[in-house]
Order: structure tokens, then C-alpha cells, then sequence
């Protein structure tokens, strides 16, 4: 068990349960821990010991390359290829500027990459703007000076789009955007699959997974933060090869309960019953190599493992469907009208930008206006989302995360409030995460409703950092996704306005967790309690002094190492 030796904070389901139905019987006004963990002695340097192994830390996942190529790379600026009103787009509204738009963008493709500038005005857009190509940007005048005006939803342009899980509920609820960063022969197998009410798996390998070729398996175990791995065999994997890790559970779920840190309550958990988090495995993690020992036959990556490879889990890289790489959505508002918010999991489809099978891409200096869901990340890698803004109406998952989402970093972004009160029937999260995403990171934010979003699939690995919340949503997710948390969540300097607790504060909740530097909270609207009984070995601490929290950002510090 990882852990052993830290000062735990070990806390189980019958103590977080009962003090929650004493504050209840009491007064909501109780202050969590009302004590900051120095009135105890001297709280753990955790910032000391994560630096002192930081791939390996019990509760701090290594994140210091999330985000576009690695975290460290500035956004880069293709040379203007096309302006989007030599195809005929017009910036008065008067006419569908979609088709003009998407031409300019496939031109640009087909010869190579570049940017695709929309000059300043607003454009009227009836259709889905796609981005299928390598190295192309669709570059606006500025968040307030080029709007998209989209006139239509997704259901309109596509048709439903129902759930593989069956019942009634719209998968535009958590999928698709009218701007649609997608390689375009999956965008294509998706939309035709769609209208034949074949709902597809939207993650790296899409419905058939036995398709997708090994290349080799790794023939001895490696540790969770090693950079090289040991391989059968080299001949197949060359340096820079974008591949796929996979990971397969056993019969036992051994697997599963390694993602949840292996906490003893883990191998009590009822894993089987689960079976929209069991879909989601293998767990499927893209990587690049960058590195090739063929006489030791072993292989470096660009990142450290994120999960032990140990041989009943038959650990193994593949290829993968084709990602779009190296290509942005830039400087632009898109903007709908003020349709009323849908009914719960009835989503029309209102959404904004989706970026999906995307690695190494990007969205800087946007804004979606009155959208059913934001940004929308689905199995994508090492994207950045920077100064991104949802407003309007109000919306259902304002920022997505799912389909083993991994490595990407959103910075720089706001939730602003909403403009129309809520109508009934109708949920707000924040900022998801879900579906085995991991090493995932939120900095820099400023959320004027809605929560820290985990939306069971058990996530694990993830950082929420440097962020002002006024927590007024609600987590989400089917009891049949499994846990909320896996292992190694971490929120750092968090400042509650509301001093509401849930799905902040989440020492007594999540597995080998750490909260620090939150401001003081208190307990009342309560949905989220803990899935696995006994220790926890979560970690919390300078609670309710987020002033003093060093360093400020976790992420910014983790990058500053390398």
C-alpha cells in the first residue's frame, strides 16, 4: 500500500458519515475541521516531500507537463494561409458562413497547415465549423471583436444522439461542439453512426477495439513514474511514435483498485456491478516514445507511467486511431441565442468547441455564449484551453472532461454567472472530470458558480490549483460509473466564497488525496460521501489559509522543477 511512513490523515465512511448527520441534526454553520492542521503541530511539508520524489508522491500527481506539447511550448503562430472571406463568408450575418469557413479550413489542410484567419465582425454559421486537420488554426480578431453566430443545434444538423447505455438520455449532454476539433474520419464513422442509432465509443479506439494492432507488450512490471519501460520487442516502435499504453483488469478488478490507490476499502468495493466504469477499460493512455534501446530492448516516453504495468494486467502499447495534432481555435466568441436551458440529460446540443481525439492542440482567447455545454475535452491529450470563458444563460457541463481525457491543462479560464435564474429540472456542474481521465490540471480560474465537478468513472490523478469558486453546483454521474475519485486528486489554494465544502473539500472523501491551502469551509447541501470504507490516507493541510500557501500554483511550481 502506497503511503506507509507519511503522517495519514486515515478517516472512514462511519466517521465522515456520522459528523455529517451531526451537522445536520445541529447547525449547517459547523466549520469542517474547524482547527487548521498546524493547531496539531507542525502539518507535513507536503511541497517538500513531493519535490523530493516527485513521480512517485502518494497523494500529488506528477502534472508538470500538462498541457500542449509538454506543458513548456508557447502556442505557436502558423503563417496566415486563407481568409475566410475569399470563400465567401460575409461579417455582416446576412448569410450561412459555415460552408465558406470550412472550406477555407479543408484548403489549408490539404496543403499542409496554417492559419485561417476570420477578420473581425460577426458570421452568421447554420453548420458544424470542423477542424480534421494536422496544423491548421482558425484564428478569430479577438474573444470581442469576431463572433460565430450559430443558428442551429446539433440535433438539428445531425440527429439525437442517444446514450450506448440505452434509455432516453441525449449524448449532446456530454458530447460534440459546433466547432469540432476531430480527425475526420472518426468525425464521419460518429455522425454516420449517430443517425443510424448505432451510438458509438467515443474514446481512442472507438467501438472496435480489437482492431487496433499491438505493437509490443511490456515483458517485465515497471512502476507507476518510471520514464523507461521494458518491452518484448523493439523492431515495430521508432522515436517519436505516438502510440497507445493499455491497460487491462483481471478477474479480481486488481486494476480498478490500483487506480483507487489501493486503499483496503477498494477490495471490498462491489467493482462488477459498475458496468459503465468497466467499459471504460482498458485504460488506454496515448504517449509518445522518445526514445529506442534496442539492445536492452526498452523504450522511453515522453511522460512517466501513470499506473504501474504489472503482468496480469497485460500491459501493452498499440496504435491508435489518428489524432488531429498541433492545430487551435482562437480569438472568437461563439454565441447562441438565449434559448432556455434543456431538462436534465436532454440537451439539444447548444454547444460550444469539442475537441476530441485531439493531442497536442489547442483553444486560447475564446468565449462561448449561451451554450448547453462549453468546452468539451473527449479523449483528448495534452490540449490547452487558455483565457476561455462560458456566459449566458447557463449551461449543463460548463468545461468536460471525459473518455480518458489525459494530460491536458485548462488556464486562465471563467464560469460566469448566469444571466436568467435556473429552470427547474435543470443541473449545473463546473468543471468535470470523469471516465478515467487522469494527470489533468484546472489553474488560474475564477468560477462564479457551479463545483469542482467529478463526475464518478472514477478519475484519479487530477490537480485543481489557484482557483476562486463560488460552489454552488452539484457533481454528477451514473451510480453504475463507480467511484468519484481515484487516487492522487489534488486541490491546492482554492478560495470558497459561499465557504461551501462539497466536492472542495475532499480529505474525507477521496483516497490518497490532498487538500491544501482551501479557505475555511462549512458543510451544508451535501451530496458527495465516500465510496470506499476505512483509511483513506488523504492529506489536508494549512487548511483555511490559502494566503499562505507555497508554492501560490502547483502547477506552475511542478513546471519550474523540470
Amino acid at each position: 500500500m502506497e503511503g506507509v511512513g507519511l503522517m495519514d490523515r486515515e478517516i472512514d465512511r462511519r466517521t465522515v458519515l456520522g459528523a455529517a448527520a451531526g451537522a445536520a441534526a445541529g447547525t449547517a454553520a459547523g466549520v469542517l475541521g474547524a482547527a487548521p492542521a498546524a493547531a496539531a503541530g507542525k502539518p507535513a511539508d507536503l511541497w517538500r516531500e513531493f519535490r523530493a520524489d516527485p513521480y512517485r508522491h502518494p497523494q500529488i500527481p506528477y502534472v508538470g507537463r500538462a498541457g500542449f506539447r509538454g506543458g513548456r511550448a508557447e502556442l505557436p503562430r502558423y503563417p496566415v494561409a486563407a481568409d475566410v472571406r475569399r470563400y465567401g463568408a460575409r461579417p455582416d450575418g446576412s448569410a450561412d458562413a459555415a460552408p465558406a469557413i470550412n472550406r477555407a479550413i479543408e484548403a489549408v489542410g490539404r496543403r499542409g497547415g496554417g492559419t485561417v484567419v476570420v477578420p473581425p465582425g460577426t458570421y452568421r454559421v447554420d453548420g458544424v465549423i470542423r477542424v480534421g486537420y494536422d496544423n491548421v488554426v482558425l484564428r478569430g480578431a479577438g474573444s470581442g471583436r469576431t463572433t460565430l453566430h450559430a443558428t442551429r443545434n446539433l440535433t438539428e444538423l445531425i440527429g439525437p444522439y442517444g446514450s450506448r447505455y440505452g434509455g432516453t438520455k441525449s449524448s449532446w449532454s456530454w458530447a460534440g461542439g459546433l466547432i469540432w476539433v476531430c480527425p475526420d474520419a472518426r468525425w464521419r464513422s460518429l455522425t454516420a453512426a449517430i443517425r443510424a442509432q448505432a451510438w458509438p465509443f467515443e474514446g481512442w479506439t472507438g467501438n472496435r477495439r480489437d482492431e487496433w494492432r499491438t505493437l509490443t507488450a511490456v515483458d517485465r512490471p515497471a512502476r507507476r513514474g518510471d520514464w523507461t519501460v521494458p518491452v518484448e520487442s523493439t523492431a515495430a516502435l521508432r522515436r517519436g511514435d505516438r502510440v497507445l499504453f493499455q491497460l487491462a483488469d483481471d478477474g479480481a478488478h486488481s486494476l480498478l483498485q490500483h487506480m483507487a490507490g489501493d486503499v483496503a476499502g477498494a477490495a471490498g468495493y462491489p467493482w462488477a456491478d459498475k458496468t459503465k466504469l468497466t467499459s471504460y477499460v482498458p485504460y488506454e493512455w496515448p504517449c509518445r516514445i522518445t526514445a529506442v534501446d534496442r539492445r536492452r530492448r526498452r523504450v522511453t516516453l515522453d511522460r512517466p507511467l501513470p499506473l504501474d504495468a504489472r503482468p496480469e494486467w497485460k500491459p501493452r502499447f498499440t496504435t491508435l486511431v489518428r489524432p488531429v495534432t498541433g492545430s487551435g481555435v482562437e480569438g472568437l466568441t461563439l454565441d447562441f441565442d438565449a434559448t432556455p436551458q434543456a431538462q436534465h440529460l436532454l440537451d439539444k446540443g447548444y454547444n460550444g468547441v469539442a475537441l476530441q481525439c485531439a493531442w497536442d492542440c489547442w483553444v486560447d482567447d475564446v468565449t462561448v455564449n449561451n451554450v448547453d455545454n462549453g468546452f468539451l475535452l473527449v479523449a483528448a491529450k495534452a490540449c490547452t484551453l487558455r483565457r476561455v470563458t462560458v456566459s449566458g444563460r447557463g449551461s449543463h457541463h460548463p468545461y468536460c472532461c471525459r473518455e480518458g481525457s489525459h494530460d491536458n491543462l485548462v488556464e486562465d479560464f471563467v464560469l460566469a454567472r448566469r444571466t436568467v435564474p435556473a429552470p427547474s429540472g435543470t443541473q449545473l456542474h463546473g468543471i468535470n472530470v470523469e471516465g478515467l481521465s487522469s494527470y489533468n490540471v484546472w489553474s488560474r480560474g475564477r468560477m462564479e458558480m457551479g463545483t469542482f465537478d467529478t463526475h464518478r468513472g472514477m478519475p484519479f490523478a487530477n490537480v485543481r490549483t489557484q482557483i476562486t469558486v463560488d460552489n454552488t453546483g452539484a457533481h454528477g454521474g451514473d451510480a453504475v460509473a463507480g467511484p468519484l475519485y481515484g487516487a492522487r486528486f489534488t486541490h491546492w489554494n482554492v478560495t470558497v466564497t459561499n465557504q461551501r465544502a462539497g466536492c472542495v473539500k475532499i480529505d474525507g472523501i477521496a483516497p490518497y488525496s490532498a487538500t491544501v491551502g482551501i479557505s475555511e469551509v462549512r458543510e451544508f447541501g451535501q451530496i458527495d460521501v465516500p465510496d470506499f470504507s476505512g483509511p483513506l490516507h488523504s492529506r489536508i493541510e494549512s487548511y483555511g489559509h490559502p494566503e499562505a500557501v507555497h508554492p501560490r500554483n502547483l502547477y506552475e511550481a511542478q513546471r519550474a522543477l523540470r
